[in-house]
């Protein structure tokens, strides 16, 4: 008679670093088939509301459900049988199975899923237990899925290109290398989880174009991005490459082009949530907690940006530079194609700040090791919110954005960081 094997997968699975490493997973599809911003953070929110969700119903002592908290989310599926069910299990893949639903190709998680289901194998997780779990997964992810595809996004695929205006002052343009077109022009219609709506904390007009007067507060503005790359130190360059988070940078090299990829803004701060979770200590559950707030934080922050971006539909420091002052100029970063005002990475950093200051705390120092594969050296910091702050410096070091738009993005998106985790209601 064969030995029956020694369950440990309870104790296992109880292991936070697995769900990190099935976010890296997912950051590492979304990077290979260069989503924009805006889309990856879709693909987090709600993979990540999946794995919540599982959680919620493995520990309703300590965690609420979404339902009827999250714009559009009515119903979700209960566990039959709690004791027949590896809740941290069942997490893992319930997130896997919206990811790769939520991107693309078909099958693009399936070798990490295995290698999970061959693990619970490995530490001798009992059939029934393994099935249960891997059934509940399905209908929990199926029940995200199947949400998800009523907030807008197919609709949005078609919908009406945006319409370059170059006889209108000021106006955003395509710009260099690419040219390319406009992103995600229509984003303000989709469904946000938490906001009352895209244009809830709608800023008033960025500073009127102005380049005749050189005393008005555009051309100084104007000149102060020019002049903030003309200057830049070796730091202030080093915090540009930091945050820069460009998914599809190009390089051009005389005739020769090609392409390069890194890990998006939402991307980054998903591996910040993974670093501050393994220093507190955080077990599995208040792991996928944090994921789960931040991740729909970045979203609807992302929704609300991109309705004052196409309100406004502002220029770049690089279109209204070369045009006026000189042709050869060139931002130190490259700038994104979609208009300047506000800046979506200062939005979506100081609202995902304050998503994790509630979590881990006002004074939560970190080492935020995200850009190592990429060649650019850690940077320390005293708190989430040091670390937004700058985030905003550094896309106007860059080049790509005037510094009163990443002032007033900043501020903007700690407004809706704080009106979404004061809404929610997560945690009992």
């Amino acid at each position: 008679f064969a030995c029956k094997k020694e369950d440990k997968s309870n104790q296992f699975f109880k292991n936070s670093n697995l769900f990190s490493n099935a976010v890296y997973e997912l950051n590492t599809v979304v990077m290979g088939n260069n989503f924009s911003p805006i889309v990856a953070s879709r693909n987090y929110v709600y993979a990540a509301i999946a794995s919540y969700e599982v959680i919620a119903a493995g520990y309703p002592n300590q965690f609420n459900s979404l339902v009827n908290q999250a714009k559009g989310l009515t119903k979700i599926p209960k566990p039959l049988n709690k004791e027949k069910i590896n809740f941290e299990y069942a997490a893992i893949l319930a997130y896997c199975r919206v990811g790769e639903a939520v991107t693309f190709p078909a099958g693009s998680m399936q070798d990490y899923v295995d290698s999970i289901k061959n693990l619970a194998k490995e530490y001798g997780m009992p059939n029934e237990i393994k099935d249960s779990s891997e059934n509940f997964a399905k209908h929990i992810a199926d029940a995200i899925i199947a949400w998800s595809r009523k907030d807008n996004y197919a609709q949005t695929r078609s919908a009406e290109k945006y319409n370059v205006d170059l006889n209108k002052d000021g106006r955003w343009a395509p710009t260099p290398p690419a040219y390319a077109s406009a992103v995600e022009p229509h984003w303000a219609e989709i469904r946000t989880v938490v906001l009352d709506s895209a244009n809830q904390f709608r800023l008033s007009a960025p500073i009127p174009f102005n380049m005749k007067d050189k005393n008005s507060a555009y051309y100084k503005q104007v000149m102060a991005a020019k002049k903030a790359v003309d200057s830049a130190t070796e730091e202030q360059k080093w915090i540009a490459d930091f945050w820069d988070d460009n998914p599809f940078k190009l390089h051009v090299i005389g005739h020769v082009m090609y392409g390069s990829k890194k890990f998006s803004p939402p991307g980054h701060w998903m591996g910040i949530i993974g670093i501050a979770a393994k220093k507190a200590n955080f077990d599995f559950a208040n792991t996928v907690y944090a994921y789960a707030q931040t991740a729909i934080v970045m979203f609807d922050a992302f929704i609300h940006c991109w309705d004052i971006k196409y309100t406004y539909n502002t220029a770049r420091p690089e279109t209204i530079i070369n045009k006026y002052i000189s042709q050869e100029w060139r931002p130190y970063l490259q700038t994104p194609p979609f208009p300047e005002y506000t800046c979506g990475h200062s939005t979506i950093s100081s609202a995902a700040a304050e998503s994790l200051t509630t979590i881990f705390g006002e004074n939560f120092n970190f080492i935020d090791s995200t850009e190592i594969p990429y060649g650019i050296k850690p940077r320390s910091f005293n708190s989430f919110k040091q670390a937004a702050k700058e985030n905003s410096l550094a896309r106007f070091y860059g080049g790509i954005h005037f510094h009163t738009s990443c002032v007033v993005a900043n501020d903007a998106g700690s407004k809706v960081g704080q009106f979404i985790v004061t809404k929610l209601k997560l945690k009992k």
